[in-house]
């Protein structure tokens, strides 16, 4: 929970990770070359109080991720959203075991999500319903620009990939979860073009698609879409440190996805360990729309309440103490005129 001038908000960070890309863990350059990029936005877009040593980029183990997000963080809620990059790490990126026996330990501050591939075909479907009932899973990650033998990268519209989304739909995991942001090296460009949301966002009705960093650099063919599909939700992992960097184009990110698609379907993510929550959210609730935007309107206490957790947490059935949800201003002016 955070707290500022007698307002108190409700932290679901919907984007973390436990990764690990020690060089005992790199299985070629590229793993080196991913974890650098990774680095690069970290340090570039980063306060210089926040930036890490580099070392301890490379790992940051779960008594760490606690400190961060829960000790010092606000966060009163976090989805693990995890890419496996099985062909640039020995024993994959995302640490699968670690991130779920945190999530066991503490499930009422974690949730864990998994991911699949398609390309795996029918051992991958199998192994998909496995998933689906060891780690009770209610979303997924997908990364459609990870590299599988000779293919760098594949379509969410793809036939086999429209096998394993029934199947998620059938086995009641509803929050799909997209990278569809900038590239990272040595991943290519194309592979994360957001035109294959319209098709499955149109197809699979009853599941929520999750953009993950809301298909920047592609906002404006994300919101086209959005705004067309209901069940297509904007994630602001990567978007939010321009709040630091370039405020005026974190206005315009915020002012665009609101303007098309509303306050319901936004939500935050500190993408940690890329970067950590707590300057994310005390900058948030700070922030106001740079007046130059006068074309969008005034960001309100009520959306960034609804952004920092409530939305996120209304999608996955997570509690919210009464206190912490929005207030019926329209009851509380009735009961005052009364």
């Amino acid at each position: 929970m955070y707290s500022k001038n007698d307002e108190s908000y409700f932290i679901l960070d919907a984007h973390v990770a436990l990764w690990d890309a020690r060089p005992e863990n790199q299985r070629n350059i590229h793993g080196k070359q991913f974890i650098d990029c990774f680095y690069d936005y970290h340090r570039n877009l980063s306060p210089e109080s926040e930036v890490w040593p580099y070392e301890d980029y490379l790992y940051q183990g779960g008594e760490r991720l606690m400190k961060d997000l829960f000790t010092d963080g606000y966060v009163d809620h976090a989805i693990f959203q995890p890419a496996h990059l099985g062909e640039f790490y020995n024993n994959g990126f995302g640490q699968t075991e670690e991130a779920f026996a945190l999530a066991q330990a503490h499930p009422d501050k974690l949730t864990y999500n998994h991911n699949w591939d398609p390309r795996n075909g029918e051992q991958g479907l199998k192994q998909l319903r496995e998933d689906a009932k060891r780690f009770d899973l209610k979303g997924a990650k997908l990364y459609t620009a990870e590299w599988h033998g000779d293919s760098r990268g594949w379509k969410l519209d793809d036939p086999w990939s429209y096998r394993y989304l029934e199947a998620a739909q059938e086995l009641g995991i509803k929050n799909i979860h997209i990278h569809k942001g900038p590239t990272i090296r040595p991943l290519d460009r194309d592979a994360f073009d957001v035109a294959d949301v319209d098709h499955v966002a149109t197809d699979f009705t009853e599941l929520n698609f999750v953009i993950e960093h809301c298909g920047l650099p592609r906002l404006e063919d994300f919101c086209w879409i959005a705004t067309q599909e209901p069940n297509v939700h904007a994630g602001l992992a990567v978007a939010m440190p321009f709040i630091h960097t370039r405020p005026k184009y974190f206005g315009q990110i915020v002012g665009e996805l609101l303007y098309w698609i509303g306050e319901d379907r936004i939500q935050f993510s500190s993408d940690y360990a890329i970067w950590t929550p707590r300057w994310l959210v005390e900058a948030f609730v700070d922030f106001e729309i740079p007046a130059e935007l006068s074309e969008y309107a005034p960001l309100t206490t009520a959306q960034k309440k609804k952004i920092l957790g409530l939305n996120a947490a209304a999608m996955y059935d997570i509690p919210v103490p009464a206190e912490l949800q929005l207030r019926d201003e329209r009851a509380e002016e009735v009961a005052v005129a009364s």
